[in-house]
């Protein structure tokens, strides 16, 4: 078993920046005020000069202050959140237009090209995101117990012990979730895909957010359903008002939702309306898809609590995977089904019968050991600096008028840019310089977001990623009209 490791204390200039990145957050500084000078601070605080030295710096990557000369430091404006969406439901349902699927295929074929700066897939790769020398001893440990484990076929519905780990987690979400209930995925998408088709038919309707996670769109193309764009505020996820419209209409079969960590939008949403969602369903007796991937990378030291939590008839299957949080290339996720388990299992069965045994043995192990909790701790810490200093570089480098959002966890940030900014043109102009974005209408079925494009921070932030994040904000000014 792995040692339990106690997480790292923040050094003193980080402290320092945290607690006055939290003045500024609380309008305590509001732009424009400047900040106590790096001698007085250093005697106030009783810390060195190169300590708060250190912490400005660090202010200032974050993109929260600038410093003038012969003058000290000021607070910057703040770069603005996105307008809360109109409380419109595209109408009627429809399937997702043939020009967003060709565009979503555009993206990903710049993917395939190791030249290019990626600022666009939502894919942490480097040993700053995943403990893989851990992750590789522990397997290596389980093949040297058990080295007939690769010679045998797993067999659903897999390891117990990773089982067990992800339902004793699932408290940290509210949720009360029971090992045998769990069925292993290969990643959140086949989750997705097994919960869709256990729920619908081809012709179906489902309600999706919009913005929406870009993936689901050929998705549910291929399954043959009709979509509702339902409004989504960047601060408070899916309108419920909205949905409770469409179920008492009749005119949606099964809803998909990001209540925590929203992506493309990071927005998690307020206690009482999971509440009001999970009550709603359940009256309606339509079910709803919870993607829970982000979920664990909420940014506060408590977790805002999953749908599936108030779900009390069994209406929410919930989906998740440890891809973005420990192994990638394991590709083991899980969802539990409620009432549609059984329905689940057999799905699981016809379409990939069960996940390697090795690798969910592993992921069972590591989590048992307590090096997950630390592992997220640190995690969330690098991903909320990370957050904070691309919305500095995107306020400093991107057009005036540029708004982008705050996310509640996570890595991805939702950019509006002036209207005047067509986003696919400069998705365009930044391919031809070999540096990757998404835009924006590859996050509705409609092709809605013309002039909004979704960064990613799950990279390092070296000298080459930060150039390429600057040279898009250029390349959008070039491109106004007016």
């Amino acid at each position: 078993m792995e040692p339990i490791v106690a997480p790292q204390a923040p050094t003193l200039y980080q402290q320092l920046a945290d607690d006055l990145s939290l003045a500024i957050k609380r309008g305590t500084l509001p732009p424009g005020a400047k900040l106590p000078s790096v001698r007085r601070t250093s005697q106030s605080r009783q810390l060195s000069l190169n300590t708060v030295v250190a912490a400005y710096r660090v202010l200032e990557d974050r993109g929260l202050i600038e410093a003038r000369p012969q003058s000290g430091y000021y607070v910057r404006a703040r770069l603005p959140s996105p307008a809360r969406p109109a409380a419109t439901l595209s109408s009627p349902a429809a399937p997702t237009r043939p020009q967003v699927l060709g565009l979503i295929d555009t993206v990903l074929e710049a993917q395939q090209n190791e030249d290019y700066i990626d600022l666009a897939l939502a894919c942490p790769h480097g040993g700053d995101f995943y403990p893989g020398s851990k992750l590789g001893r522990l397997m290596g440990q389980i093949l040297r117990r058990q080295p007939g484990m690769v010679s045998r076929y797993a067999l659903p519905p897999g390891s117990l012990r990773l089982r067990t780990q992800i339902a004793r987690r699932g408290l940290e979400l509210g949720m009360t979730l029971q090992a045998q209930d769990i069925v292993l995925t290969h990643g959140c998408m086949e989750a997705l895909q097994l919960a869709l088709r256990a729920v619908t038919r081809p012709g179906d309707t489902v309600g999706l957010e919009s913005p929406t996670y870009f993936n689901l769109l050929p998705l549910i193309a291929s399954l043959g359903l009709k979509t509702v764009e339902i409004p989504t505020d960047p601060q408070t996820g899916l309108s419920i008002d909205a949905v409770e419209l469409l179920l008492a209409e009749k005119r949606i079969n099964a809803l998909v939702a990001m209540p925590n960590v929203h992506n493309p939008l990071g927005a998690t949403m307020p206690l009482e309306a999971k509440k009001r969602l999970a009550r709603l369903i359940t009256r309606h007796q339509v079910p709803l898809i919870e993607d829970a991937l982000y979920a664990e990378l909420q940014f506060g030291d408590t977790l805002a609590p999953a749908v599936k939590a108030f779900d009390e008839e069994g209406w929410v299957i919930v989906c998740s995977s440890y891809t973005k949080t420990l192994a990638p290339d394991f590709r083991i996720g899980w969802m539990e089904g409620g009432r549609f388990g059984h329905a689940l299992r057999q799905l699981k069965f016809a379409s990939s019968v069960a996940e390697p045994a090795v690798l969910a043995e592993t992921l069972g192990a590591f989590l048992e050991s307590g090096g997950y909790d630390h592992h997220l701790r640190a995690l969330k810490r690098r991903y909320a600096a990370h957050v904070e200093k691309v919305r500095g570089m995107i306020a400093r480098h991107f057009p005036a008028g540029t708004h982008a959002t705050a996310p509640s966890g996570g890595f991805l940030i939702w950019v509006e840019l002036p209207e005047d900014i067509d986003a696919v043109e400069l998705f365009h102009a930044a391919i031809a310089e070999k540096i990757s974005i998404m835009p924006g209408p590859l996050y509705s079925p409609s092709g809605r977001y013309p002039n909004a494009l979704r960064l990613s921070c799950c990279y390092p932030l070296d000298d080459r990623y930060l150039a390429a994040l600057a040279r898009v904000g250029v390349l959008a000014g070039q491109l106004r009209r007016s």
